[in-house]
């Protein structure tokens, strides 16, 4: 079995050794290094050739962006950036994930022995995505246990019926593993007056609010982190917390988003899965939804369940995507007619969302 090899970049000692332990808990990957700073890292790389690089974000000599932007300049290869959860780290990862990094791994907190197997499990899983977002295929390596998937029962129970009260559309968005940036080149595209949107991207609390910012500078659309109770209005984008699910209500003359606190979802907490069913439910055909690059299924089923429901539907194709795990899983259920370029969604769902919403049929 063909392993994942992997560098390691850290100023840390301390932190170089606990992520080498947590890598090397995974069979289906190699530590060959580690590097106290990004110079050091360079002649590393050129010796080691790894597959993948984990990197901190501050570090001495060279500041792990201004290395991650080189890098990607002179030799392109997949990166998970390492970041602390605060503030500036967002900010920073954020900016890393815009340079090309395939994701990033919160460091665990200070009490790393409670902690470590769910950051071992979390960032082993990373690792081996970030070394499959390569253009040539890898050999399957074995994964490690993890707990069991709940689906959008867990949150909301699947409606009998689906429902069209408001009359507008409105566009759901899901991602996950590079769906930053997709979702920010979606936005940037979007007319001030475009249709509302609502987003589940798979992102840690800390991280949510400093993204929706981001967005809200970028697009001529508001953008914000959603609250609970929110009305959902034309011109704006709202973006699920990183703690809690998001879904959309019928609140008696308005749609609201409405936060709810249940556990996580194909193992996401948001999930698209739950967006996606609260929409069948209350949107119905008036809704018009893409699921965009990402790891695992989440959305595929609920993506499915909007096209049952009468929404149109379509998925981000393989050649866009850093990872084609979530669309992909939804093309092969036939939850989506088409399948799109990263560069053609926004104007195709401003297109879908401005085509007239079918009308029940009429008993004769």
């Amino acid at each position: 079995m063909e392993r994942v090899r992997v560098l390691v970049v850290d100023d840390s000692a301390l932190v170089r050794k606990l992520l080498s332990t947590m890598l090397s808990c995974d069979p289906g990957i190699e530590v060959v290094g580690t590097a106290a700073d990004p110079l050091i890292a360079r002649e590393k790389i050129k010796q080691l050739n790894p597959d993948v690089l984990t990197l901190d974000v501050e570090m001495p000599r060279m500041d792990g962006i201004t290395f991650l932007e080189n890098l990607m300049r002179l030799r392109p290869m997949p990166v998970v950036m390492v970041s602390s959860l605060t503030q500036e780290g967002a900010e920073v990862t954020l900016r890393a994930l815009e340079l090309g990094a395939v994701d990033f791994f919160t460091k665990p907190g200070n009490d790393l022995a409670s902690t470590f197997a769910e950051g071992a499990q979390e960032i082993c899983a990373k690792v081996k995505l970030a070394a499959l977002a390569k253009p040539r295929q890898r050999t399957a390596v074995r994964k490690l246990d993890v707990p069991p998937r709940l689906t959008a029962d867990a949150v909301l129970p699947r409606a009998q019926t689906a429902g069209t009260r408001g009359g507008s559309p409105i566009i759901a968005i899901g991602a996950s593993t590079g769906g930053t940036e997709a979702i920010r080149v979606v936005l940037e595209a979007m007319p001030p007056d475009a249709p509302p949107i609502v987003i589940t991207q798979h992102i840690p609390a800390a991280f949510s609010g400093p993204f929706a910012a981001r967005m809200d500078h970028c697009s001529a659309m508001r953008v914000c982190e959603a609250r609970d109770g929110q009305p959902i209005q034309s011109g704006h984008a709202y973006i699920a917390p990183g703690s809690q699910h998001l879904l959309v209500m019928w609140d008696g003359a308005k749609y609201v988003c409405r936060l709810h606190n249940g556990p996580p979802v194909n193992r996401h907490k948001p999930s698209v899965d739950v967006l996606f069913r609260s929409m069948a439910a209350s949107v119905g055909k008036a809704t018009v939804a893409a699921l965009l690059t990402g790891m695992g299924d989440d959305g595929a089923r609920g993506l499915l369940e909007l096209q049952q429901a009468g929404a149109r539907t379509l998925v981000q194709d393989e050649e866009s995507s850093v990872v084609w795990g979530m669309p992909g899983a939804a093309w092969k259920l036939g939850a989506a007619t088409e399948k799109l370029p990263l560069d053609h969604i926004a104007a195709r769902l401003l297109a879908m969302a401005h085509q007239p919403i079918p009308r029940a049929a009429t008993p004769a």
